[in-house]
């Protein structure tokens, strides 16, 4: 085997031990909470040592943002995917739609990224730096959403209103949905998605706009 080889297959291997702690570190975080996580717990979840997982991560949190930031590349890829064709308003409704699908068929995903695991609900350890990195790729998952309403006939500053807002919407329905406090009033929570989606494009896109 020549050095490319060589390289090549040790990087495959390193990739594969990743994913392996990754896979780990969610189920432990799932448990504990990242607060109640440690790098030995994730360590013997994945079958190796704590010295092995820190060639890979030099903390928790990084494994935390790491687990999360694919999270958001799997989202982002949905959201793209959903707007290759279309009109500005199908495409806005289909990105709204995707961002909201990704989280009602991913309940780990959204506990991962709402920080839902035990100890509540905000960004818990994580440094500046990784919650700037996490935020550039929650941005880049609703720019497929804001591009829509710019196309629409939107200037930049009601795009960011309104991206805003269908975040908003849906992240306040997934919470509803998953904590099961929608079924109190036996609204299903898709179509409500897709309602506010058809009447936020029937608002019109002007700055006097509600």
């Amino acid at each position: 085997m020549n050095d490319s080889g060589r390289a090549e297959r040790r990087e495959t291997v390193a990739e594969h031990k990743r994913t392996i702690i990754l896979d780990a570190a969610r189920a432990v975080f799932e448990a504990e909470g990242l607060q109640g996580a440690s790098m030995r717990m994730i360590a013997k979840a994945a079958g190796y040592t704590p010295g092995a997982i820190y060639a890979y991560f030099p903390s928790k949190e990084h494994i935390y943002a790491a687990a999360l930031g694919e999270s958001l590349e799997r989202l982002k890829a949905a959201t793209e995917a959903a707007v290759a064709t279309g009109t500005p308003a199908q495409r806005f409704v289909a990105a709204g739609l995707a961002f909201f699908d990704f989280y009602d068929t991913n309940p780990r995903d959204l506990d991962l990224g709402f920080y839902l695991f035990r100890g509540g609900i905000h960004p818990q350890g994580l440094s500046v730096d990784l919650n700037a990195e996490l935020n550039t790729k929650l941005l880049a998952t609703l720019e497929p959403l804001r591009v829509a309403v710019l196309d629409d006939g939107a200037g930049a500053d009601r795009a960011r209103v309104v991206t805003a807002d269908v975040l908003a919407h849906a992240s306040g329905l997934l919470l509803l949905a998953h904590t099961k406090r929608l079924a109190l009033f036996g609204g299903d929570a898709r179509a409500m998605m897709r309602t506010h989606l058809c009447e936020r494009l029937a608002r019109g896109n002007t700055p006097e706009s509600g």
